[in-house]
């Protein structure tokens, strides 16, 4: 590894898609890592293969309860983060995002912690600016369906800006785009996923509106890689930064894309579009090219044919939906 020293770090949020390719990755390296899940939206064997690592613990605990732990570095993943997903227990959603962020910035203070916030571009809402750069203050609605996501995340940026602020402490932030790739929850409402897990059954490929809104896809590894960079940073540089990938796709191209990759003979079907959803997303990485020397690397279509490999590998009956708790 680099000439970063071995560290205690903490992946809150770490059994999910992203946090549980953050512990592999940080296993590898060697790093002191602690997974810690409720298992609300994500699936304990995402992270099954690192279990007799000596280097790895697995903690099943909810990030809106108090934990004490000692650690160097905190990666604050914990967070549904797709719409079948997010919008299933709105409620725990901003839970999640308000009092999960007070929680590790508290423990973050009081160990002298570096710790991550896994932000989002939904901080963006419907945007107005095109890209969206980090100066962008977004087009949200404060009351809607999406809200408990977008709003939630908005709030845990401003918690931990006031945490630097008035106690010092040492935060990042990344903002994170569309991203995909094995581990994706085969029902999350992602529209990878969806389209995916429809071409491979034979069901009709479902478009909402004419399919002309756009979305800029970012493989896991090059946005594993980006989150990476920006923690251990050593310029003084918190961000918000955009980690994304900058080439912008319509829905409809997407779908052609996984038709054609999966010689599927689904059709499409169009439905009405949801409220509040995007027209169009893509990400000014400027910031991250200048600060953290990152880019993604990975063409949508070699990315699309690894998700597609590793969906073909699973048993879609294995995934449970989201747990029905409503408190």
């Amino acid at each position: 590894m680099s000439k970063q020293r071995l560290k205690r770090i903490l992946i809150t949020g770490g059994a999910g898609f992203l946090g549980s390719h953050m512990c592999e990755r940080l296993v590898g390296e060697g790093h002191d890592v602690i997974c810690l899940d409720n298992f609300f939206t994500s699936q304990k064997f995402n992270v099954a293969h690192l279990l007799d690592r000596p280097n790895f613990e697995l903690i099943r605990h909810d990030v809106t309860l108090p934990v004490f732990l000692e650690v160097d570095q905190i990666y604050h993943m914990a967070c549904p983060a797709a719409p079948g997903h997010y919008q299933f227990n709105p409620i725990k959603t901003i839970k999640t995002s308000v009092l999960g962020s007070v929680n590790m910035l508290g423990m973050a203070k009081r160990c002298g912690a570096r710790i991550l916030l896994a932000s989002t571009s939904e901080i963006y809402g419907d945007p107005t600016v095109h890209p969206q750069p980090e100066s962008y203050w977004g087009n949200v609605n404060p009351i809607g369906i999406r809200s408990c996501y977008d709003e939630g995340k908005r709030v845990a940026e401003t918690l931990f800006m006031d945490y630097h602020r008035m106690n010092k402490v040492d935060i990042r932030i990344v903002r994170i785009f569309n991203t995909y790739g094995p581990r994706m929850h085969p029902f999350d409402g992602r529209v990878v996923s969806n389209f995916i897990r429809q071409a491979l059954t034979g069901q009709p490929i479902t478009i909402f509106g004419e399919g002309e809104q756009t979305r800029s896809f970012c493989y896991r590894d090059d946005l594993v890689e980006g989150i990476v960079r920006m923690m251990n940073c050593e310029d003084n540089f918190i961000g918000p930064v955009n980690i994304g990938n900058p080439n912008e796709f319509t829905i409809a191209q997407l779908a052609s894309k996984v038709l054609e990759l999966t010689g599927s003979k689904s059709t499409i079907e169009r439905r009405p579009l949801p409220p509040d959803d995007p027209t169009r997303r893509q990400p000014d990485i400027t910031l991250a090219r200048k600060m953290l020397k990152w880019e993604p690397s990975t063409e949508l279509r070699v990315g699309l044919e690894k998700t597609i490999d590793w969906f073909q590998t699973i048993r879609m009956e294995d995934y449970r939906p989201p747990t029905p708790n409503f408190a």
